[in-house]
C-alpha cells in the first residue's frame, strides 16, 4: 500500500472552504468529513483535512497561526501542463482566493501561487517532463 499524507489545516468557515475547493474541481471524501471537518481529496494518496479552528485546536496545544499575517507553510501542487497551472490559479482567484506571488517562468518550469480564503499559501508548478527525467 502506498504511503499517504493527510495535511491538517485550520479554517474559519468550513462551508466557504468547501465551496472554494469544489470550484477548483476537487472533491471530498464524505467518510472522513462531518460538520467540523472536510476531507479534501488532492489525489489517491494526498488529502487535506480542513478543520474548523475549534476542531483543529483539539489536536494541538500551540496557538493557531494567523495565516493572514504569517506563513506557516507553503503547499505545492504539481500540474501536468502550463495550461493546467493557469487554469487552477485562475479558478482560485475567481473563487475567492487571492494572488500570492508573481508567476515564475524558467522555460522548463512554470509556476503560480495563490492564497485560499484562509490565507494558506498554495503553489502550482509544472516542470518539463524531459527535465524531470534527466533528459533536458
Amino acid at each position: 500500500m502506498p504511503q499517504m499524507i493527510f495535511v491538517n489545516l485550520p479554517v474559519k468557515d468550513l462551508e466557504t472552504s468547501k465551496t472554494f475547493w469544489s470550484k477548483l474541481g476537487y472533491s471530498f471524501n464524505e467518510q472522513f468529513s462531518d460538520e467540523r471537518t472536510a476531507c479534501l481529496v488532492i489525489s489517491d494518496t494526498i488529502f487535506v483535512m480542513l478543520l474548523t479552528e475549534p476542531r483543529f485546536k483539539d489536536f494541538t496545544k500551540k496557538e493557531i497561526a494567523d495565516a493572514a499575517r504569517t506563513t506557516e507553510a507553503i503547499f505545492a501542487l504539481s500540474a501536468d501542463s502550463r495550461e493546467r497551472v493557469d487554469q487552477l490559479c485562475d479558478a482560485a482567484l475567481a473563487s475567492g482566493g487571492s494572488a500570492a506571488n508573481d508567476p515564475q517562468d524558467y522555460g522548463t518550469m512554470y509556476g503560480r501561487s495563490f492564497q485560499d480564503p484562509d490565507h494558506h499559501l498554495w503553489e502550482v508548478m509544472w516542470m518539463d517532463p524531459a527535465v524531470v527525467e534527466g533528459q533536458g
